[in-house]
């Protein structure tokens, strides 16, 4: 349900001075311009000043507002949730979010901690998308309140090490009614930080990641089959009928990179959403890349990458043939990010959970 709420700032009088547009706000906020007309539509944090003509223009309170909303979207916040904190949001909550906005809204402060991105150089091969949101309280694996999640974590590692991959398909099996982005942000991605700081000696073709990996994937797999299946014994459409065809997500690895495995948890969350998310393995040239997206066209497209200073030539390759297409790039730290393409369709993402909150807006729009 949208809500409304009076064209005035938060003392009662109307704002003065030129109001902004929506291609300023969205360059400003750094997100794509159909993420606020979304929030406008679904929320009503759109522009409440209005120019001759019913030119509608966001005021610096709309703007406050809209930080407000994308800053706890980032931080996980359900959008819904967001979007009535930034509506509730009293003087002194839009003054701290008007202090707060970067100079550079697409370029976070730089990380300091060293110690996590050594480890992820070390295994980086195998670990996730960006930030995998383990600042979440949800339960892991998407299963009942009141788990144990650090045990279950313990575990999972536990039989890596111990190269049980039948107990560690039984650890990361997702429940029928279960959530795999909270799987991956409370389960897996934490068994892959906890491994990836044990130095162990192991004997030929013996590999715990490689363990944990194969049953990552495997419960992955199995998950998404059965709702596949649920939505075509309930007389909708397979998966790949051109009408479930139409707002796919296709997700890229950088360039002479294997697929981390939360790409798989992303597109496996995308789909428990109702979306089409697919992965694109194998060789992939820009130009291999580029007759793909002209073939398929899809909603939105997502490089997934661990690499410090990963091959963008895709990324800006899109943008210049595509410029209206979504883009979302993940990326950790900040060493790349100033080679980003300088547009608002053109998002970098340093979380899992914002990953997938800036895709569902893009699809759901």
């Amino acid at each position: 349900m949208t809500t409304s709420r009076p064209a005035q700032d938060s003392g009662g009088a109307r704002t003065s001075g030129p109001g902004l547009a929506v291609a300023a706000v969205a360059r400003r906020l750094g997100v794509a311009p159909a993420t606020l007309r979304t929030w406008d539509r679904r929320y009503g944090l759109g522009p409440s000043d209005r120019t001759a003509g019913s030119h509608r223009r966001y005021t610096p309170e709309d703007v406050a507002r809209l930080l407000v909303m994308r800053r706890l979207t980032l931080e996980g916040v359900a959008p819904v949730d967001a979007a009535e904190a930034a509506l509730a949001a009293d003087v002194e909550e839009l003054e701290a979010a008007r202090r707060a906005e970067p100079p550079v809204p697409r370029e976070p402060a730089p990380e300091t901690d060293e110690s996590a991105d050594a480890a992820a150089r070390g295994r980086g091969h195998l670990r996730a998308l960006p930030g995998g949101g383990q600042g979440s309280r949800a339960p892991a694996a998407g299963g009942t309140a009141g788990q144990n999640t650090s045990g279950r974590v313990s575990a999972v590692v536990d039989s890596a090490l111990a190269y049980d991959q039948s107990r560690c398909d039984d650890l990361l099996r997702i429940p029928v009614n279960g959530d795999p982005a909270l799987w991956w942000s409370q389960l897996v991605d934490p068994a892959w930080s906890r491994l990836a700081e044990r130095t162990v000696l192991a004997g030929p073709g013996a590999v715990p990641e490689l363990v944990l990996a194969t049953a990552a994937l495997q419960a992955l797999r199995t998950f998404t089959e059965a709702l596949e299946q649920a939505v075509v014994q309930n007389g909708g459409p397979p998966a790949n009928h051109p009408s479930r065809m139409r707002n796919i997500v296709l997700i890229f690895a950088a360039p002479d990179e294997v697929v981390p495995l939360s790409a798989h948890a992303l597109a496996a969350a995308l789909t428990a959403k109702g979306k089409t998310a697919r992965i694109v393995t194998g060789p992939a040239s820009v130009r291999r890349s580029l007759e793909l997206i002209t073939m398929v066209r899809p909603a939105a497209l997502v490089l997934a990458t661990l690499q410090r200073r990963p091959d963008l030539d895709l990324v800006h390759a899109v943008h210049e043939g595509f410029p209206q297409l979504p883009v979302f790039v993940g990326l950790r730290r900040d060493d790349a990010a100033a080679e980003l393409p300088l547009a608002p369709q053109v998002q970098r993402v340093r979380s899992f959970t914002g990953m997938l909150h800036e895709i569902l807006e893009v699809v759901e729009a």
